[in-house]
This record gives structure tokens, sequence and C-alpha cells, in this order.
């Protein structure tokens, strides 16, 4: 397996920054950080596509840097809210859209969002059933362009959820972009959620975490990301399965909202998680 770095881990760089955040000295381009994965020795990107200019000739430079660094790419699409449940019509036209961008930048995996925790309190069979008609839809110009949709587990669906939202649509073209921290989130064991779609999954975000104490429990972030290692997540058992299930996609870290006790060095946070990932997958 390939150790990656999702570039959400960087998200207040490039101009991201929640209210419980303060915002960084400085700013990253793109380029930037692409060079910071190739000087960390990564073997692949996923890249939030909500950072990107939605121009052709600029994502396809940054496929040709990523062509000379010989790394691997997900294109990610959906941040924040995706297909809101099945609601947005004009997400699913964007999210055809941004086939276009994924073939551009080189990316045979393109994640997608059908939800978020804004909706995840709503009835879910509605939502489930919205949802396998759009991204039926989709998978049809996703395989045109030989491009494999991955749905997130987005702090919306449970993992039956999620397998029941994938057995409906039932395309080689549509799997998971497997995350471990989002499963805690929902309260998902994620050595048993992988264990059950572990056949399904093309891309993974993995998050390791740690309560955040002084958050109120109902907030997103009480579980917030710490450098992988550091948390309570089983990644050595979640790595495991998908070994045994023979999954050759990216081990994409990703940090959303850093521990108070990390705050400001998603950096270090990042170098330190890609020293531990490539000890955990190393056989």
């Amino acid at each position: 397996m390939k150790i990656a770095i999702d570039s959400y881990c960087y998200h207040r760089f490039f101009g991201e920054v929640y209210p419980e955040q303060s915002a960084p000295a400085h700013k990253m381009s793109q380029e930037d950080f692409l060079r910071r994965a190739r000087a960390l020795g990564v073997d692949g990107v996923s890249l939030e596509s909500c950072y990107i200019p939605a121009d052709l000739a600029y994502i396809r430079d940054l496929g040709r840097i990523l062509d000379d660094a010989g790394m691997e790419r997900v294109w990610a699409w959906g941040h924040r809210d995706g297909l809101e449940g099945g609601a947005n019509e004009e997400a699913l036209r964007q999210l055809i859209a941004h086939l276009g961008f994924a073939e551009a930048i080189g990316a045979k995996v393109m994640r997608v969002v059908g939800g978020s925790r804004r909706f995840r309190h709503l009835p879910h069979e509605p939502q489930l059933d919205a949802l396998a008609r759009m991204l039926a839809e989709a998978v049809k110009p996703a395989q045109d362009r030989g491009i494999r949709l991955a749905i997130e587990n987005h702090i919306d669906f449970t993992a039956a959820e999620i397998e029941s939202l994938l057995d409906r649509v039932s395309s080689p073209y549509l799997g998971l972009c497997f995350d471990t921290g989002n499963c805690v989130r929902l309260l998902d064991d994620p050595v048993k959620a992988i264990s059950r779609l572990a056949r399904y999954c093309f891309a993974t975000h993995v998050k390791d975490l740690r309560v955040q104490k002084h958050a109120p429990a109902d907030a997103w972030y009480f579980f917030s990301s710490v450098p992988l290692g550091e948390g309570f997540v089983d990644l050595p058992g979640v790595i495991h399965t998908l070994a045994a299930s023979n999954y050759t996609g990216l081990l994409a870290i990703e940090i959303d909202f850093l521990h108070p006790d990390y705050a400001g060095h998603e950096d270090s946070a990042v170098e330190q998680s890609v020293t531990t990932l490539r000890r955990l997958a190393t056989p």
C-alpha cells in the first residue's frame, strides 16, 4: 500500500479557517503543497478540489508536476456537503463536470461526498434512495472516462448504510473512500466497518483521534485529529484488514480539526504521521 497526504491537512493555509481556529501567518499554494509532499517522500496525494481554480490548463500543469514526481493522485470533490443527501441536483451536475478535472490531472479515482453531518439527523432511507439514483447517473460518464468514484463516509451514514448504497448502484465504477475518523464520529467501529466494506475500497482518509475534553460532546470536533499513533483509532487493525483484502490504493493521511495540544502545527503532525504510517504499512 502507498502512503499519501490529503491536502485538507493544510486547509488553514488554503484559506479555510474554522471559527475555533486562528489564521496562519502565511498561505500555501498547490505547488507549495506538492513540493512538501515530494519532500516527505510520499507515494501520492489526494487533492481537495475546493482549493483549486476550475482552470483546465492549470490543473493539467499540476498533473505534470505529479507525473514528474511519480506520485499517484485522487481528485477530491464534494467539500463540504456534496450532494446534500441527494437533494441538490446542481451538485450532481458539478460532480459530473469534475470528472473532466479529474481526467485533466490524471486521476483514476475521484472522491465524492453524498452528504455531511448537516443531514445525518434527517431520515436516511429517502437520502439513500435519492443518492442511489444520482450516483447511478454519475457512474455512466465516470466509466466513459475510466475514472472510479469513491464515496466518502462523511459523518453521514454508517458502514451498513454505505454498503446498502453501494449495493443499490452496483457498479464497478462506484466504491468507497474509507475515513477512519468519520466512523468514530458516528460511533461506528473502524475495524468492523472496513471489514464489512474493504471489497469496495478505492481510497482512504487515515485519521487518528483524541477526545478534546473542553469541547461540547455534540460538536463534530469533540473527537479531534492528532498525529497518527497519538490517538485511540485502531490503525493497525484497519491497515491489516485492507492488506488482507489486497487493497492497492493510497493510504491518505487526513487531519481536519487538529487537537489543541497540537494547534498550529499541522506540518509537523503530517510529518510525524507519514513516519508512523510508513511503519504501520510495512509488512
